[in-house]
């Protein structure tokens, strides 16, 4: 082989080798699965930072709290146990996705300062809603 087809070759085998390091570079190496969290955020899921849900909120009768904080994790109390469940939570527009801690999953919808979920209805704690829900229960003597 002539000395300009050894460096032909040399040349080819080269860019080969530079190729197969660049796509290693870009390519997972971990055998290891992810948790599910690690996966990107869809681009309509809201920022925490910036999500307008963030608060307590609460059933009429103040039995069940959910406490959605600005970190994506939400911790829930029921009746007098405090963290009952925790886990972390994605909004979508006014959808709510939950992932909790133990393993479940749910789901919830907004409407203002109305969320429905697991077959609650809870309320914004401290807003119209709320009040109104409050008083409603008391001159109906509910007590679910």
């Amino acid at each position: 082989m002539s000395s300009v087809e050894q460096r032909k070759v040399s040349g080819a085998v080269a860019s080969i080798v530079a190729t197969a390091a660049l796509t290693a570079c870009a390519t997972e190496t971990s055998s290891t699965p992810q948790p599910a969290q690690a996966t990107a955020r869809p681009p309509t899921t809201e920022t925490t930072a910036t999500h307008r849900y963030v608060g307590m909120w609460v059933t009429a009768d103040n039995h069940i709290r959910q406490e959605l904080l600005a970190n994506g994790r939400y911790d829930e109390a029921r009746g007098q146990r405090d963290s009952a469940y925790t886990g972390r939570y994605e909004v979508t527009g006014d959808h709510i996705d939950y992932w909790d801690d133990t393993g479940f999953t749910a789901d919830g919808r907004f409407e203002g300062d109305v969320l429905h979920h697991g077959g609650y209805v809870f309320y914004r704690e401290g807003s119209a809603a709320h009040r109104r829900a409050v008083v409603t229960r008391g001159s109906t003597g509910s007590s679910s």
